[in-house]
């Protein structure tokens, strides 16, 4: 009983470890037009910018890392 136990929560650890952060999208406001950065609906006033298939983001600043542009300070 013991070692099941231990195997059902090794099991249920390794899961956890596989999840993956909810994304990001941007949300355009119906009202003015505004875009917002979250990962989920700020409100009624609000629609996903792009529709249903709008693209995700892995972070909130949503960009791509194609389309950021990385800056050296020296």
């Amino acid at each position: 009983m013991k070692k099941r136990a231990t195997g059902i929560s090794l099991c249920l650890v390794v899961l956890a470890a596989q999840a993956a952060p909810a994304p990001w999208y941007q949300w355009k406001s119906k009202l003015n037009g505004k875009i917002a950065c979250m990962q989920t609906s700020p409100g009624d006033g609000w629609e996903r910018d792009g529709g249903p298939k709008a693209q995700a983001y892995p972070d909130a600043r949503c960009v791509t890392n194609s389309s950021s542009s990385a800056t050296t300070r020296r």
